[in-house]
């Protein structure tokens, strides 16, 4: 695997995120491009458990995420994201982090980015669902990032950088850990095999508006149709009726 930027589309990547701005590769562009992304493309993790895999070829994610209309999860947002960036002119760093979410010394297995614009570098993540950014944050300790009632900090924890969505830390990783394309892969299968990975038990789905996150939790559907019926009317997302009839039992409690 190599990253192939070459591969993207970047005007329909564009076109995706409803993004029509400046492609100057500056903060302001970074941050405008960064938002697009998240309100665009959902957060989802449906070909893992349709059994379909997921792969980080980038013409396959393109096919997927920008063409194909769908969502995906970590890896497939934020390589994509990267791509886009690195043909915008941005410098990209790739990073997987230690998810935390109440726990330590999980695994490498989430992707996430530093991305330098001017000579100021900044955390950029657009794949992490929950409670994830919407923008990117100055990579800085003690930065600290507002929108709407969403509050998110950066802090160190040892050779640790620790990014905080309010009073809970979401994810920790060392900037200065080489990340290969192959940890990629590696850290993509653990997600998308691994029995304890929270993306094989449960449908996960998600899409980010100015000021709320729509979310399958709490929702009550009892039949193919009317989970076909919500992917679309919320998520944008056209799946079929045998799907749906696979994903219904592992809808969230």
């Amino acid at each position: 695997m190599t990253w192939d930027i070459e591969k993207l589309d970047l005007d329909a990547y564009l076109r995706r995120i409803g993004y029509d701005g400046s492609r100057t590769p500056t903060a302001e562009t970074l941050r405008a491009v960064h938002l697009a992304h998240v309100r665009a493309i959902p957060f989802e993790n449906l070909d893992v458990l349709l059994g379909k895999g997921v792969s980080l070829d980038l013409g396959s994610m393109q096919d997927k995420l920008v063409t194909g209309g769908r969502g995906g999860y970590c890896h497939e947002h934020n390589l994509l994201f990267a791509a886009a960036l690195e043909r915008l002119g941005f410098l990209v760093t790739r990073h997987l982090a230690r998810i935390r979410l109440g726990r330590h010394h999980l695994p490498r297995s989430h992707a996430m980015l530093t991305v330098v614009a001017r000579g100021r570098t900044w955390l950029a993540d657009v794949g992490f669902g929950g409670e994830g950014l919407v923008e990117p944050l100055p990579f800085e300790e003690g930065a600290s990032l507002a929108s709407g009632e969403w509050r998110w900090r950066l802090g160190r924890d040892g050779q640790f950088w620790v990014l905080h969505s309010g009073e809970t830390e979401l994810y920790a990783f060392r900037p200065d850990e080489p990340q290969l394309p192959s940890d990629f892969e590696v850290a993509n299968y653990y997600v998308s095999t691994h029995p304890q990975s929270p993306f094989t038990r449960h449908l996960l789905a998600q899409r980010t508006t100015a000021d709320a996150r729509v979310r399958l939790e709490g929702v009550r559907l009892t039949t193919a149709e009317e989970l076909v019926g919500w992917l679309r009317a919320e998520l944008g997302i056209e799946i079929t009726r045998p799907d749906a009839e696979t994903l219904l039992p592992l809808l969230p409690d």
